[in-house]
Protein backbone atom coordinates (compact mmCIF):
# COMPACT_ATOMS: atom_id res chain seq x y z
CA UNK A 1 0.00 0.00 0.00
CA UNK A 2 3.33 2.14 1.20
CA UNK A 3 2.74 5.67 2.34
CA UNK A 4 -0.58 7.54 2.21
CA UNK A 5 -0.34 10.86 0.53
CA UNK A 6 -2.07 14.01 1.44
CA UNK A 7 -3.77 14.87 -1.73
CA UNK A 8 -5.07 12.61 -4.85
CA UNK A 9 -6.08 14.18 -7.94
CA UNK A 10 -8.32 12.16 -9.75
CA UNK A 11 -9.42 12.71 -13.36
CA UNK A 12 -10.96 10.65 -15.92
CA UNK A 13 -10.22 10.94 -19.24
CA UNK A 14 -12.24 9.80 -22.61
CA UNK A 15 -10.58 11.16 -25.81
CA UNK A 16 -8.38 14.18 -24.46
CA UNK A 17 -5.13 13.31 -26.35
CA UNK A 18 -4.62 17.42 -27.42
CA UNK A 19 -5.25 18.33 -23.55
CA UNK A 20 -3.29 15.89 -21.24
CA UNK A 21 0.03 17.49 -21.48
CA UNK A 22 -1.43 21.27 -21.01
CA UNK A 23 -3.58 19.68 -17.84
CA UNK A 24 -0.62 17.79 -16.48
CA UNK A 25 1.49 20.77 -16.85
CA UNK A 26 -1.16 22.99 -14.74
CA UNK A 27 -2.11 20.58 -12.13
CA UNK A 28 1.88 20.55 -11.21
CA UNK A 29 2.09 24.03 -10.94
CA UNK A 30 -0.85 24.59 -8.45
CA UNK A 31 0.27 21.84 -6.31
CA UNK A 32 3.67 21.87 -6.64
CA UNK A 33 3.93 25.42 -4.90
CA UNK A 34 1.68 24.42 -1.74
CA UNK A 35 4.43 21.76 -0.61
CA UNK A 36 2.03 18.77 0.60
CA UNK A 37 2.43 15.30 -0.92
CA UNK A 38 0.10 14.27 -3.75
CA UNK A 39 -0.65 12.17 -6.62
CA UNK A 40 -1.98 12.72 -10.06
CA UNK A 41 -4.35 9.79 -10.77
CA UNK A 42 -5.58 9.88 -14.35
CA UNK A 43 -8.29 7.21 -15.66
CA UNK A 44 -7.98 6.33 -19.13
CA UNK A 45 -12.03 5.41 -19.77
CA UNK A 46 -11.25 3.30 -22.95
CA UNK A 47 -10.28 5.87 -24.99
CA UNK A 48 -10.30 5.89 -28.69
CA UNK A 49 -7.84 8.22 -30.07
CA UNK A 50 -4.25 8.30 -28.53
CA UNK A 51 -4.88 9.14 -24.73
CA UNK A 52 -3.09 6.17 -23.64
CA UNK A 53 0.16 6.83 -25.39
CA UNK A 54 -0.15 10.13 -24.32
CA UNK A 55 -0.34 9.23 -20.76
CA UNK A 56 2.23 6.58 -20.93
CA UNK A 57 4.65 8.96 -22.19
CA UNK A 58 3.69 11.41 -19.38
CA UNK A 59 3.95 8.86 -16.81
CA UNK A 60 7.64 8.54 -17.32
CA UNK A 61 8.74 12.22 -17.05
CA UNK A 62 6.28 12.86 -13.85
CA UNK A 63 6.81 11.04 -10.55
CA UNK A 64 3.81 12.17 -9.30
CA UNK A 65 1.50 10.58 -12.22
CA UNK A 66 -0.59 7.61 -11.99
CA UNK A 67 -2.55 6.76 -14.68
CA UNK A 68 -4.91 3.69 -14.70
CA UNK A 69 -6.04 2.15 -17.64
CA UNK A 70 -9.52 0.31 -18.13
CA UNK A 71 -9.97 -2.06 -20.90
CA UNK A 72 -13.21 -0.65 -22.23
CA UNK A 73 -15.47 2.30 -22.52
CA UNK A 74 -17.28 2.19 -18.99
CA UNK A 75 -18.56 5.57 -18.28
CA UNK A 76 -17.40 8.42 -15.82
CA UNK A 77 -18.87 6.76 -12.78
CA UNK A 78 -16.53 3.61 -13.38
CA UNK A 79 -13.56 5.84 -14.31
CA UNK A 80 -14.06 7.93 -10.97
CA UNK A 81 -14.05 5.15 -9.04
CA UNK A 82 -11.28 3.06 -10.55
CA UNK A 83 -9.30 6.39 -9.85
CA UNK A 84 -11.32 6.64 -6.34
CA UNK A 85 -9.69 3.26 -5.55
CA UNK A 86 -6.53 3.40 -7.32
CA UNK A 87 -5.54 6.78 -4.78
CA UNK A 88 -3.53 6.73 -1.85
CA UNK A 89 -4.46 11.05 -0.28
CA UNK A 90 -6.42 11.84 2.77
CA UNK A 91 -7.99 14.25 0.11
CA UNK A 92 -9.43 13.62 -3.28
CA UNK A 93 -9.72 16.14 -5.58
CA UNK A 94 -11.93 15.16 -8.90
CA UNK A 95 -12.24 17.26 -11.79
CA UNK A 96 -12.97 16.75 -16.09
CA UNK A 97 -10.04 16.46 -18.47
CA UNK A 98 -11.39 19.12 -20.81
CA UNK A 99 -9.09 21.89 -19.27
CA UNK A 100 -12.35 23.58 -18.31
CA UNK A 101 -12.10 23.13 -14.57
CA UNK A 102 -9.50 25.67 -13.34
CA UNK A 103 -6.53 23.39 -11.93
CA UNK A 104 -5.77 26.67 -9.75
CA UNK A 105 -9.07 26.36 -7.89
CA UNK A 106 -8.23 23.15 -6.26
CA UNK A 107 -5.76 24.76 -3.14
CA UNK A 108 -9.06 26.78 -2.55
CA UNK A 109 -11.12 23.94 -2.51
CA UNK A 110 -8.94 21.75 0.10
CA UNK A 111 -7.91 24.93 2.12
CA UNK A 112 -12.42 24.90 3.04
CA UNK A 113 -12.57 21.13 3.40
CA UNK A 114 -10.11 21.52 6.21
CA UNK A 115 -12.15 24.29 7.99
CA UNK A 116 -14.49 20.90 8.67
CA UNK A 117 -16.31 19.74 5.84
CA UNK A 118 -16.32 16.31 4.36
CA UNK A 119 -17.21 17.79 0.80
CA UNK A 120 -16.57 20.70 -0.77
CA UNK A 121 -18.28 21.25 -4.35
CA UNK A 122 -17.13 24.00 -7.40
CA UNK A 123 -20.05 26.31 -8.52
CA UNK A 124 -19.12 27.55 -11.72
CA UNK A 125 -20.61 30.74 -11.12
CA UNK A 126 -19.51 32.27 -14.76
CA UNK A 127 -20.29 29.14 -16.67
CA UNK A 128 -18.69 29.27 -20.39
CA UNK A 129 -20.93 27.49 -22.10
CA UNK A 130 -23.88 27.96 -24.78
CA UNK A 131 -27.14 29.12 -22.81
CA UNK A 132 -29.81 27.13 -24.40
CA UNK A 133 -27.55 23.83 -24.74
CA UNK A 134 -25.96 23.60 -21.50
CA UNK A 135 -26.95 26.35 -18.82
CA UNK A 136 -30.35 26.96 -18.83
CA UNK A 137 -30.80 22.85 -18.96
CA UNK A 138 -28.19 22.82 -15.93
CA UNK A 139 -30.01 25.76 -13.75
CA UNK A 140 -33.34 23.68 -14.11
CA UNK A 141 -31.47 20.21 -13.37
CA UNK A 142 -29.53 21.75 -9.93
CA UNK A 143 -33.02 22.99 -8.87
CA UNK A 144 -34.88 20.11 -9.33
CA UNK A 145 -32.00 17.89 -7.96
CA UNK A 146 -32.02 20.31 -5.03
CA UNK A 147 -35.86 20.44 -4.43
CA UNK A 148 -36.27 16.36 -4.47
CA UNK A 149 -33.10 15.72 -2.29
CA UNK A 150 -32.82 18.08 -0.03
CA UNK A 151 -29.42 18.84 -1.00
CA UNK A 152 -29.35 22.21 -2.67
CA UNK A 153 -26.12 23.25 -4.20
CA UNK A 154 -25.92 26.15 -6.91
CA UNK A 155 -23.97 23.69 -9.13
CA UNK A 156 -24.39 19.69 -9.37
CA UNK A 157 -22.30 19.27 -12.78
CA UNK A 158 -19.34 20.78 -11.51
CA UNK A 159 -17.10 17.82 -11.39
CA UNK A 160 -14.39 20.01 -9.65
CA UNK A 161 -15.23 18.57 -6.31
CA UNK A 162 -12.70 18.02 -2.80
CA UNK A 163 -13.68 14.92 -0.50
CA UNK A 164 -12.43 13.66 2.57
CA UNK A 165 -11.46 9.61 2.33
CA UNK A 166 -13.22 8.30 4.54
CA UNK A 167 -16.24 9.91 2.86
CA UNK A 168 -16.21 8.60 -0.42
CA UNK A 169 -14.96 4.95 1.64
CA UNK A 170 -18.47 4.89 2.61
CA UNK A 171 -20.04 5.12 -0.88
CA UNK A 172 -20.54 2.64 -4.08
CA UNK A 173 -20.91 4.08 -7.20
CA UNK A 174 -22.83 2.62 -9.69
CA UNK A 175 -24.73 3.55 -13.12
CA UNK A 176 -24.17 7.25 -13.47
CA UNK A 177 -24.71 8.10 -10.38
CA UNK A 178 -21.30 10.56 -10.24
CA UNK A 179 -23.16 13.82 -10.81
CA UNK A 180 -25.22 12.99 -7.36
CA UNK A 181 -22.22 12.21 -5.59
CA UNK A 182 -22.93 14.94 -3.01
CA UNK A 183 -26.45 13.69 -1.81
CA UNK A 184 -24.57 10.15 -2.07
CA UNK A 185 -22.22 11.90 0.28
CA UNK A 186 -25.09 13.36 2.58
CA UNK A 187 -26.79 9.72 2.98
CA UNK A 188 -24.10 8.99 5.13
CA UNK A 189 -24.13 12.32 6.89
CA UNK A 190 -21.43 14.30 5.47
CA UNK A 191 -20.78 18.16 6.15
CA UNK A 192 -21.17 19.66 2.24
CA UNK A 193 -20.59 22.83 1.02
CA UNK A 194 -19.35 24.66 -2.31
CA UNK A 195 -17.12 27.62 -3.33
CA UNK A 196 -17.00 29.44 -6.65
CA UNK A 197 -14.66 28.10 -9.14
CA UNK A 198 -13.50 29.47 -12.30
CA UNK A 199 -14.66 28.07 -15.61
CA UNK A 200 -13.02 28.33 -18.88
CA UNK A 201 -13.88 27.39 -22.44
CA UNK A 202 -13.09 24.38 -24.09
CA UNK A 203 -9.89 24.63 -25.64
CA UNK A 204 -10.06 21.09 -28.06
CA UNK A 205 -12.19 18.52 -28.89
CA UNK A 206 -16.25 18.37 -28.67
CA UNK A 207 -18.23 17.92 -25.68
CA UNK A 208 -18.89 14.37 -24.68
CA UNK A 209 -22.83 15.03 -23.80
CA UNK A 210 -25.71 15.00 -25.68
CA UNK A 211 -29.54 15.23 -25.42
CA UNK A 212 -29.61 11.55 -23.73
CA UNK A 213 -28.18 12.84 -20.72
CA UNK A 214 -30.47 15.18 -19.68
CA UNK A 215 -33.24 11.47 -19.52
CA UNK A 216 -30.43 9.46 -17.75
CA UNK A 217 -30.46 12.15 -15.33
CA UNK A 218 -33.85 12.15 -14.46
CA UNK A 219 -33.48 8.61 -14.26
CA UNK A 220 -30.42 8.76 -12.09
CA UNK A 221 -32.87 11.62 -9.92
CA UNK A 222 -35.41 8.66 -9.09
CA UNK A 223 -32.95 6.56 -8.38
CA UNK A 224 -30.98 8.65 -5.81
CA UNK A 225 -34.15 10.05 -4.12
CA UNK A 226 -35.26 6.36 -3.17
CA UNK A 227 -32.07 5.97 -1.80
CA UNK A 228 -32.11 9.12 0.17
CA UNK A 229 -35.05 8.94 1.41
CA UNK A 230 -35.94 4.99 1.80
CA UNK A 231 -32.17 3.25 1.13
CA UNK A 232 -32.71 1.38 4.34
CA UNK A 233 -36.37 1.20 4.96
CA UNK A 234 -37.95 -0.09 1.65
CA UNK A 235 -41.48 -0.75 3.81
CA UNK A 236 -41.83 2.79 4.82
CA UNK A 237 -42.61 3.26 0.86
CA UNK A 238 -44.39 0.02 -0.50
CA UNK A 239 -45.51 -0.56 2.58
CA UNK A 240 -47.39 3.03 2.50
CA UNK A 241 -48.32 2.35 -0.86
CA UNK A 242 -50.04 -1.44 -0.08
CA UNK A 243 -52.06 -0.23 3.54
CA UNK A 244 -53.76 2.73 1.00
CA UNK A 245 -54.32 0.86 -1.36
CA UNK A 246 -56.38 -1.61 0.78
CA UNK A 247 -57.86 0.62 2.90
CA UNK A 248 -59.36 1.55 -0.18
CA UNK A 249 -60.38 -1.96 -1.35
CA UNK A 250 -61.85 -2.05 2.35
CA UNK A 251 -64.05 1.29 2.22
CA UNK A 252 -65.23 0.78 -1.73
CA UNK A 253 -65.89 -3.38 -0.49
CA UNK A 254 -68.18 -1.88 2.38
CA UNK A 255 -69.95 0.53 0.66
CA UNK A 256 -70.67 -2.07 -2.06
CA UNK A 257 -72.01 -4.41 1.05
CA UNK A 258 -74.09 -1.40 2.23
CA UNK A 259 -76.06 -0.89 -1.32
CA UNK A 260 -76.11 -5.17 -1.75
CA UNK A 261 -77.96 -5.31 1.85
CA UNK A 262 -80.39 -3.03 0.82
CA UNK A 263 -81.42 -4.94 -2.12
CA UNK A 264 -79.11 -3.16 -4.69
CA UNK A 265 -77.43 -5.76 -7.57
CA UNK A 266 -73.38 -5.02 -7.19
CA UNK A 267 -72.62 -7.77 -9.64
CA UNK A 268 -72.49 -5.58 -12.80
CA UNK A 269 -71.23 -2.27 -11.30
CA UNK A 270 -67.35 -1.64 -11.91
CA UNK A 271 -66.78 -0.58 -8.59
CA UNK A 272 -66.64 -4.40 -7.74
CA UNK A 273 -63.63 -4.75 -10.03
CA UNK A 274 -62.18 -1.37 -8.94
CA UNK A 275 -62.09 -2.90 -5.33
CA UNK A 276 -60.82 -6.10 -6.35
CA UNK A 277 -58.03 -4.38 -8.32
CA UNK A 278 -56.89 -2.21 -4.74
CA UNK A 279 -56.70 -5.04 -3.13
CA UNK A 280 -54.45 -6.87 -5.09
CA UNK A 281 -52.64 -4.00 -5.71
CA UNK A 282 -52.08 -3.40 -2.34
CA UNK A 283 -51.29 -7.21 -1.33
CA UNK A 284 -48.47 -6.84 -4.05
CA UNK A 285 -46.95 -3.72 -3.00
CA UNK A 286 -46.80 -4.74 0.38
CA UNK A 287 -44.76 -7.89 -0.67
CA UNK A 288 -42.56 -5.79 -2.42
CA UNK A 289 -41.69 -3.89 0.64
CA UNK A 290 -41.34 -7.07 2.48
CA UNK A 291 -38.70 -8.70 -0.21
CA UNK A 292 -36.95 -4.84 -0.48
CA UNK A 293 -36.45 -5.62 3.15
CA UNK A 294 -34.90 -8.21 2.96
CA UNK A 295 -32.95 -7.78 -0.07
CA UNK A 296 -31.63 -4.69 0.85
CA UNK A 297 -29.47 -6.90 3.74
CA UNK A 298 -27.70 -8.25 0.98
CA UNK A 299 -27.46 -4.99 -1.54
CA UNK A 300 -24.45 -4.53 -3.61
CA UNK A 301 -21.28 -5.15 -1.52
CA UNK A 302 -22.16 -8.62 -0.86
CA UNK A 303 -21.88 -9.56 -4.61
CA UNK A 304 -18.06 -7.92 -4.52
CA UNK A 305 -18.78 -7.54 -8.01
CA UNK A 306 -16.28 -4.44 -9.41
CA UNK A 307 -18.05 -2.38 -11.66
CA UNK A 308 -14.65 -2.05 -13.93
CA UNK A 309 -12.01 -3.45 -15.13
CA UNK A 310 -8.36 -2.20 -14.83
CA UNK A 311 -5.78 -3.35 -18.20
CA UNK A 312 -2.19 -1.91 -16.70
CA UNK A 313 -1.69 0.84 -14.17
CA UNK A 314 1.30 2.83 -14.73
CA UNK A 315 3.22 4.63 -11.51
CA UNK A 316 5.72 7.77 -12.70
CA UNK A 317 8.98 8.18 -12.03
CA UNK A 318 9.62 4.03 -12.29
CA UNK A 319 7.90 3.16 -15.77
CA UNK A 320 6.79 -0.23 -13.85
CA UNK A 321 3.03 -1.86 -14.78
CA UNK A 322 0.80 -3.63 -12.71
CA UNK A 323 -1.79 -5.84 -14.57
CA UNK A 324 -4.59 -6.58 -12.89
CA UNK A 325 -8.17 -7.80 -13.88
CA UNK A 326 -9.78 -6.22 -10.45
CA UNK A 327 -9.56 -3.27 -8.35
Amino acid sequence: MGLRLAISVVVPVFNEEESLQKLVDQLLGALRPINESFELVLVNDGSSDKSADVMAALVEEVPELVCVLLRKNYGQTAAMAAGFDASKGEVIVSLDGDLQNDPADIPLLISKLREGYDLVSGWRYQRKDAELQRKLPSRIANRLIGKVTGVRLHDYGCSLKAYRREVLADMRLYGELHRFLPVLANIEGARITEVKVNHRAREFGNSKYGIDRTFRVLMDLLTVWFMNRFLTRPMYVFGFGGIISIAGSLLVSAYLLLIKFFGEDIGNRPLLTFALVLGLAGMQLFCFGLLGELQIRTYHESQGRPIYRIRATLRGGRGDVFSSLSP
